[in-house]
């Protein structure tokens, strides 16, 4: 299993951020910390929060990187109508530049006019792992409004060890496969050592494909990849909109080069100043509070699978935690051609991946039916393959393996042990007690990481930075809401801009006064109030 995810693939081909099983909070860069050390602990390795705040790097760029921000991008077609696409040459360390570059995939879509030309606008769209420049492609360059493009270069990068940008690689999807099927929730000694056996042998796989790149893939390295791309695409200061796991890459970016900070939108936020710990337990809280929405709506109408008019989320609850039980004992039928059952953890996965977004609440409500009445499982395992971007014929995108690569990076790991994990079982069963226990065992993947993690909880200030605005919605499941509170009170120019609603994230989700506030900050400079709320 995997850990603090924030992103996926919603069933309209829009990328999201947010997931199950969370996205990391950003590295602090230059200290290094080894999981269970008293420093670690100190900086919030177990349950606490930062002591740290993240500072900014020297104005003046270093002679030893002239080279990387002198570069020119050679465009060319990519094969997507309207679309160009370029590499971009970064250091693979930037404390030793001349050790080595990372190739960086870079795609753009130019202003269409009318209108005076405002520069890049550069988007991400979480995981860590999203490919920025997929979520370009397929959404951001056709979807965002038409009044932001026509005045934007819409551009993206894939960040280092993503997708087409030197991608980190672990398993085969044969391997995978058995990987997902995995029982996360271990009942007796044979099942956590069978657990414990998965996630080390994902991260060998990890250690053995990429052991060069696995150092170099945190959130730091890349957000100051994205000031190298700001200087070459000719822009005084940066323009970003970042959803979910993004937003860390952005407060990031703002904090390492405040006075490069440009117009800068953070949607789905993150906290940085967390522990792995606490991020893992405040996101099954999240998921919580989602379920308990996805419940109420399921209840009202005909043919839930949780129960009728006057059920109870508790009471809905305890149905599908029972249901996962029994498939724990035995799996269901799917009708896969590669003979895939639905297991509890491929069922559980299912159901959170449609906690991102409610127009997936009937997909949910139909598979959950057929599962619970029919015996077929294809439906949950539809809704499990999306999130894991498991493609027809059993093939993988990258999207799990550099999610892990950068979140044990970024981070101590929030469990060194399975007896750590038994200890935190109430906390989390206390959070969320349909997706508690799964999510705990979840948390324990980082401790067999081959790479000592080189970051740690730290707050972002980016004193000195232009006004961001930083987007909270009150019932997202993989962002809790305190998230983005927390942020915009860390950042010294935060602006919190609140969506009373449910999913994950919020611009360009159906809300005119969340599309109405950015948009006018992308195109006149003006954000909201800090304070604004949406509905």
């Amino acid at each position: 299993m995997h850990t603090r995810r924030t992103h996926r693939r919603t069933r309209s081909g829009t990328t999201l951020l947010a997931a199950a099983l969370l996205a990391t909070a950003c590295s602090a860069g230059g200290a290094s910390t080894s999981a269970g050390s008293p420093a670690a602990e100190k900086a919030g390795g177990a349950t606490g929060t930062a002591r740290t705040t993240l500072a900014p790097l020297s104005g003046a760029t270093p002679s030893s990187l002239s080279p990387y921000y002198g570069q020119r991008l050679s465009w060319r077609d990519c094969g997507v109508p309207g679309f160009q696409c370029a590499t971009m040459k970064a250091p693979l360390d930037y404390e030793k530049p001349a050790e080595g570059d990372v190739r960086l995939a870079v795609a753009r879509k130019k202003a269409t006019g009318p209108g005076k030309r405002l520069g890049s606008l550069l988007v991400n769209p979480g995981g860590p792992g999203g490919s920025a420049v997929g979520y370009l492609q397929q959404y951001a360059g056709i979807g965002y409004p038409a009044e932001v493009r026509a005045r934007y270069d819409m551009v993206a990068v894939d960040p280092r060890g993503v997708a087409r940008s030197e991608p980190v690689e672990c398993l085969d999807g044969r391997r995978m496969d058995a990987y997902t099927q995995t029982d996360f929730t271990p009942d007796d000694a044979g099942e956590t050592e069978e657990l414990v056996g998965a996630y080390e042998g994902f991260a060998e796989g990890c250690g053995a494909r990429a052991p060069k790149l696995l150092r170099h893939v945190s959130t730091v390295e890349a957000a100051r990849d994205m000031d190298i791309l700001r200087a070459v695409l000719g822009d005084e200061k940066l323009t970003y909109v970042g959803a979910s796991y993004g937003t860390f890459l952005g407060a990031t970016y703002a904090g390492l080069f405040p006075d490069r900070a440009g117009r800068l939108v953070l949607d789905g936020a993150m906290d940085p100043s967390l522990s792995a710990r606490r991020l893992n337990l405040e996101q099954t809280a999240g998921f919580e509070t989602a379920f308990q929405s996805f419940v109420k709506d399921c209840v009202r109408r005909a043919g839930c699978p949780l129960g009728g008019p006057g059920t109870t989320p508790g009471q809905a609850g305890r149905k599908l935690k029972a249901f996962f039980g029994d498939l724990d004992a035995r799996p269901v039928p799917t009708g896969d051609p590669d003979g895939r059952k639905l297991t509890e953890s491929l069922a559980t996965i299912g159901v959170i991946a449609a906690m991102y977004d409610e127009g997936a609440w009937q997909q949910l409500r139909e598979s959950l039916g057929s599962a619970m009445k029919r015996h077929d499982g294809a439906g949950l395992l539809v809704l499990s393959d999306s999130y894991y971007e498991r493609e027809t014929g059993g093939s993988y995108s990258n999207l799990m393996f550099a999610n892990a690569a950068v979140n044990c990076l970024d981070l101590p790991p929030a469990f060194s042990t399975p007896d750590q994990v038994r200890e935190a079982l109430p906390d989390f069963e206390k959070a969320s007690p349909v997706f508690g226990e799964g999510l705990a065992w979840a948390s324990l993947n980082c401790a067999y990481w081959p790479v000592q993690p080189s970051g740690e909880p730290h707050r972002i200030e980016a004193a000195g930075a232009a006004p961001i605005v930083v987007v909270g919605t009150t019932r997202d499941p993989a962002t809790p809401y305190r998230w983005a509170k927390a942020l915009a009170g860390q950042l010294s120019s935060g602006r919190l801009l609140t969506y009373e609603g449910d999913g994950h994230t919020a611009y360009g989700r159906g809300s005119t006064c969340i599309d109405r506030a950015i948009n006018t900050y992308l195109l006149r400079g003006t954000p909201p109030a800090d304070g604004t709320r949406c509905s």
